[in-house]
């Protein structure tokens, strides 16, 4: 079976590292570091599914447009795989969630992503007097993999085609739930990693390392759908 050449939609390396590690040999791939004149896809969307799916869906349309024009070495990307992903936490009423990675933001009217330790300590102080039952939590990620489609260029109308890409586009969810703590553990990963704990460890998955956390978080569980969707992915 050969290799599929795909696309992810982030510039931002551990996310790359982590969903290079679960995809596994089947996938080669490239991310937005290769495409620096690609569009910045603005995360709008009032959901996780919407915001994942205008990233594959916007940035595919912009490969099938311009692929003729690339001065890489590398063949056109197939498909482009795009993720969307936060911390829904119950006592919060599901915040972060679609703000997570910009969650210290939202009090001075900022758009952009501000620093893990930045969203962290906000977490910690909205939570200051919530007690660790209550603290119940969960990673939520959605994948869109929207294929790129290259042939249709030219004879179809902006309108059709556009409406083609989204209507190709395959979602997949994984869920991941566990338990918000009162400081940081651990050294390794990334965002909220340090104050979650995930259900049936103590350990949070800064402290359990990649190794785990590619087994059993809400990332590798979506990724886990998209190798087994039905029929596979060609």
């Amino acid at each position: 079976m050969s290799e599929i050449l795909l696309l992810i939609a982030t510039r931002n390396a551990h996310k790359t590292d982590e969903i290079c590690a679960m995809l596994g040999d089947r996938f080669r791939w490239l991310t937005l570091n290769d495409f620096p004149e690609a569009p910045k896809v603005i995360e709008d969307a009032p959901t996780f599914a919407g915001n994942a799916t205008k990233k594959a869906v916007e940035l595919a349309k912009w490969v099938a447009e311009k692929h003729s024009t690339f001065n890489i070495q590398h063949s056109t990307p197939k498909f482009v795989l795009a993720d969307d992903s936060g911390l829904e936490v119950d006592a919060l009423n599901g915040a972060p969630g679609v703000h997570s990675a910009r969650f210290a933001a939202l009090d001075s009217a900022g758009f952009g992503n501000t620093p893990d330790v930045n969203n962290n300590t906000k977490l910690l102080r909205l939570l200051k007097e919530v007690p660790l039952q209550k603290r119940t939590a969960r990673f939520h990620c959605v994948i869109a993999l929207t294929p790129v489609l290259t042939e249709n260029t030219e004879v179809a109308s902006p309108v059709c085609y556009a409406d083609e890409f989204e209507m190709q586009t395959r979602l997949f969810d994984g869920v991941c739930e566990g338990r918000i703590i009162y400081g940081p553990r651990g050294q390794n990963g990334f965002g909220y990693d340090p104050l979650f704990v995930p259900v049936g460890f103590e350990q949070t998955f800064a402290e359990l390392g990649a190794e785990v956390k590619n087994k059993l978080s809400h990332r590798a569980r979506a990724l886990q759908k998209l190798r087994e969707y039905p029929g596979g992915i060609r």
